[in-house]
């Protein structure tokens, strides 16, 4: 299984994920970076610098797999095979 890191930019300051975690695959590593932001923004609340970080989902060799605004976070996350409409 691939390791993902859960790296926090805020502005020019990024907070590096030492350890990552062990995920089956992108998608779950979608999940747990939402999870994440979730959770800080539960304990922290809402100020405006958090609101404007992002979450860098980095692999074992540094490249970025996907970048997680918090305020993405907010939206409500839709089931797999369903449609907004």
């Amino acid at each position: 299984m691939p390791r993902y890191f859960f790296n926090t930019r805020m502005r020019d300051d990024l907070i590096v994920d030492p350890d990552g975690q062990m995920l089956r695959d992108p998608d779950r590593a979608w999940e747990t970076a939402r999870a994440i932001i979730l959770e800080l923004l539960r304990t922290e609340g809402a100020p405006g610098d958090l609101m404007n970080a992002v979450i860098e989902v980095t692999d074992e060799s540094g490249e970025i797999v996907l970048e997680f605004p918090f305020t993405e976070a907010l939206l409500e996350a839709t089931p797999p095979g369903t449609t907004r409409h």
